[in-house]
């Protein structure tokens, strides 16, 4: 009976050993999957949403090889969205190491590989290039009904916030006051950021705001609802110059009925960009950046997130500010796409 027994333990062992043998030469052949992180935003704002899809989607740790009509992720890759305070946090991470890849307003981006704005006393982080422009944040000028506001020359001698300092929008709307003339001197200039700014709206303690965001806007879409603001347009003859001085800015147009009650209303915008270090593996840059495209039918699929829906090759290029990696400028290459001249492409 116990040599029967121990038969039987011998022979389940050896089961054993034989199917851990071949899950280790399985897993040996397949390779552990590599990560792959997005620096994204928090998960309130539009980065988070956005990351996350395109992560999920480009995605192929299991290396699976029938997928559906839009085919796989790139195989054996594990791509994470992680969530950051935005466009300086995940351009400071890439720098770092912190992450692979995240994403970047175009005018922080190019601050950053120019050493200037707000990266003239972080320094110059030349390591960072692009995988493609995703879509376009609009710069939006609220004033408060009742205010008197009707163009950017009434911000004169009003109480109007820049956002707080060390902000992308700070540096945008100096840029922006400074081409039309106006100095902070010539205002009761504020530097608080969008939140506050709504509740010194809502109290009557402020009369306008800059923010840099997506269209529509839920915070301004709010203020909107209770019928408190309007928009101003920037336009203008200025507005070429300011766009041939800034490469990450481009003219906009903020649709009529994005924000209860307002018209259409022309203004300047930067885009999301897509960013990775420059020194990131071209061959694997090059699978993500082929995946991406080629996925993102599925990506931007009915119900998706707003923001995805407007990513397109057409606009793929849009306020480039930074070099395009290699890994990507070959696909674009490949593809045929008419590269504009741009940052040392």
């Amino acid at each position: 009976m116990e040599v029967e027994q121990g038969m039987r333990k011998s022979f389940l062992f050896g089961i054993l050993a034989l199917i851990a043998g071949l899950s280790m030469a399985v897993a040996a052949e397949a390779g552990s999957p590599e990560i792959f992180r997005i620096g994204t935003g928090g998960t309130s704002g539009t980065y988070y949403p956005v990351g996350q899809a395109i992560a999920e989607a480009i995605s192929n740790p299991g290396r699976k090889q029938d997928c559906g009509r839009y085919g796989c992720g790139v195989p054996g890759l594990l791509a994470i969205p992680q969530t950051s305070n935005g466009s300086v946090a995940n351009i400071e991470d890439i720098h770092h190491r912190k992450v692979e890849s995240g994403f970047s307003q175009s005018d922080v981006a190019y601050w950053a590989t120019t050493g200037s704005g707000i990266f003239s006393k972080l320094g110059n982080y030349e390591d960072v290039a692009a995988i493609a422009s995703l879509y376009m944040e609009n710069i939006h000028l609220v004033a408060r009904k009742g205010s008197g506001i009707r163009s950017i020359y009434d911000l004169v001698g009003k109480r109007v916030s820049l956002d707080d300092p060390g902000s992308g929008t700070l540096v945008d709307a100096r840029i922006i006051l400074n081409a039309f003339g106006i100095d902070e001197k010539d205002m009761k200039a504020q530097y608080v950021k969008p939140a506050a700014a709504m509740k010194k709206m809502r109290a009557g303690s402020l009369d306008a705001f800059f923010i840099v965001a997506g269209s529509p806007s839920k915070a301004i879409v709010a203020l909107a609802d209770e019928d408190l603001i309007t928009l101003i347009n920037i336009e203008g003859s200025v507005v070429d110059q300011i766009i041939h001085d800034n490469s990450f800015f481009s003219r906009q147009v903020i649709p009529a009925g994005s924000y209860k009650g307002i018209g259409e209303i022309k203004t300047l915008g930067v885009a999301a960009l897509w960013v990775v270090r420059k020194d990131e593996d071209p061959k694997k840059i090059y699978a993500i950046t082929r995946s991406f495209w080629q996925l993102l039918p599925e990506i931007a699929k009915p119900g998706s997130h707003p923001k995805l829906k407007q990513i397109s090759l057409e606009t793929a290029f849009d306020s480039m500010s930074v070099p395009l990696h290699p890994g990507a400028l070959k696909y674009y290459h490949e593809i045929g796409l008419n590269i504009p001249d741009g940052p040392s492409n």
